[in-house]
């Protein structure tokens, strides 16, 4: 019990701090934006509930910071309607408050009564804040640490496996997959291990020559030392690591922010792929974590970047260093997943909008509130969900079964 309850804490700080930057990052995104537009901003909270610290600056927004880090909000003048898509009614009444209350100049500086494009533009900053900065994470850890690179070399090739059936040989060089330049084994693995019964083209350097295969990974649960085992695809391939094959690039400044924006696109690209296989019915949703699965990953990857580390002070920095990583991939799935148009998230509201350029008028307050509620539940749905399959993956209902034995 004691053993369950220390593990468990050691994981709830590395996820606070990725959580906490990730979700900053993208409400500051909303303010920044806002702030450019000229429009008016009544808060800037860090976490809920009750504060723990609150001032306000010379512009009059209030800065607050929760006591409960677990999420963030901007609160814009007048946004009383959870929805921030307030319907012609209540724009009139609005206006009306306002006009008495501050003056007819002061209406041109509240959020809901500038245009559409400078709304929309405020929704759309904070996922693209998200994707903001997993790239300049990405760009500071190609900078700092660099990329290792081994070559992509099928030394072994497991009899009777997909890539034998495909006709790999020892010593190919896989150069190409699905259209993609391939750099490294673990680049292979990576996009081989998305694509469990997909087919796949290869194109491999063999003797001086170019030869294009196709094979089809199949579906292997697979211990992995971050998140627990997976279900993941696999051809059969193995590298053997020889003298001279690890290298260590790193990258300039402007080289290094091209790498960023491919490696964000890279993350985008395979979590669309995946959610796609996932409505098709090709993969099951047993892979799909929540808030305990993330906090687990975090423990886990701050303990990975700190094995090895010769002083506290170096473990400190190794499992800084690991968590900007994993940072940047959450910040990525947080940003497509806001633009997805659900009401309740960004693309929900993104969605209103279009439909108040096509119509010339908001969306009625009824069918709004119906929207978010389905929303919500959806949402929510989600969340039950992903926390049972963490519940799950983590065997945490053995370990209360085993209490209670």
């Amino acid at each position: 019990m004691v053993e369950f309850l220390v593990g468990a804490l050691s994981y709830i700080g590395p996820f606070l701090l990725v959580l906490g930057l990730v979700v900053t990052i993208h409400e500051f995104g909303h303010f920044l934006a806002a702030r450019g537009l000229g429009m008016a901003v009544d808060r800037f909270a860090i976490g809920f509930g009750r504060p723990i610290a609150a001032w306000k600056d010379r512009a009059g927004v209030e800065w607050r910071i929760g006591w409960a880090p677990l999420g963030g909000y901007v609160r814009f003048a007048g946004d009383e309607n959870i929805a921030s898509v307030p319907d012609q009614a209540d724009l009139a009444a609005m206006r009306s408050e306002i006009e008495k209350r501050e003056g007819v100049a002061a209406v041109a500086r509240y959020f809901h009564f500038r245009p559409i494009w400078q709304r929309a533009i405020v929704v759309a900053a904070g996922p693209f804040a998200n994707f903001g900065l997993a790239i300049v994470l990405f760009a500071i850890l190609l900078m700092v640490v660099g990329e290792t690179l081994v070559p992509a070399r099928a030394d072994i090739i497991a009899p009777g496996s997909p890539a034998a059936r495909a006709g790999f040989a020892p010593g190919d060089l896989v150069v190409e997959a699905n259209g993609r330049k391939i750099h490294s084994f673990p680049q292979l693995q990576q996009l081989v291990a998305m694509r469990a019964n997909a087919p796949m083209t290869f194109v491999v350097e063999r003797g001086g020559r170019e030869v294009a295969l196709a094979a089809t990974p199949e579906s292997r649960l697979t211990p992995a030392p971050i998140g627990g085992p997976q279900q993941i695809g696999v051809i059969g391939l193995q590298f053997v690591e020889r003298p001279g094959d690890r290298v260590t690039r790193r990258y300039g400044p402007l080289e290094a922010l091209g790498g960023g924006v491919e490696r964000t696109w890279d993350v985008l690209d395979s979590t669309v792929f995946y959610l796609s296989r996932l409505v098709r019915g090709q993969v099951t949703a047993e892979q799909l974590g929540g808030p305990l699965r993330i906090a687990q990953a975090s423990g886990q990857v701050a303990h990975a970047g700190a094995e090895g580390a010769a002083t506290p002070f170096a473990k400190v920095l190794g499992s800084l260093v690991a968590l900007l990583g994993l940072t940047a991939v959450l910040s990525v799935g947080i940003g497509f997943m806001n633009l997805l148009p659900v009401p309740v998230l960004d693309g929900g509201h993104l969605l209103f909008y279009a439909y108040e350029a096509v119509a010339r008028r908001p969306l009625a307050a009824k069918v709004q509130a119906a929207g978010y509620r389905v929303g919500l539940a959806l949402l929510l749905g989600l969340m039950l969900f992903a926390t049972w399959n963490d519940l799950q993956q983590l065997r945490v209902f053995k370990f209360l079964g085993g209490l209670l034995s």
